[in-house]
């Protein structure tokens, strides 16, 4: 009975990170869309970005 449950947990953890790859590789495709639509807004959040990590202290 064991073996059954833990085949269960892994099929869901596999589900789960299908689900989490897929879900990424949609951001990361909305985000380049975004960017090649708004350029000049994208180039400024990204200047924004950058100030926000040089300013972050470890």
């Amino acid at each position: 009975m064991p073996d059954a449950t833990d085949r269960n947990a892994e099929d869901r953890e596999m589900e789960r990170r299908r689900k989490r790859a897929v879900f990424l590789c949609e951001m990361d495709e909305a985000k380049a869309l975004r960017e090649r639509v708004q350029p000049r807004r994208a180039r400024a959040n990204r200047m924004r970005q950058q100030m926000r990590m040089r300013t972050f202290r470890w």
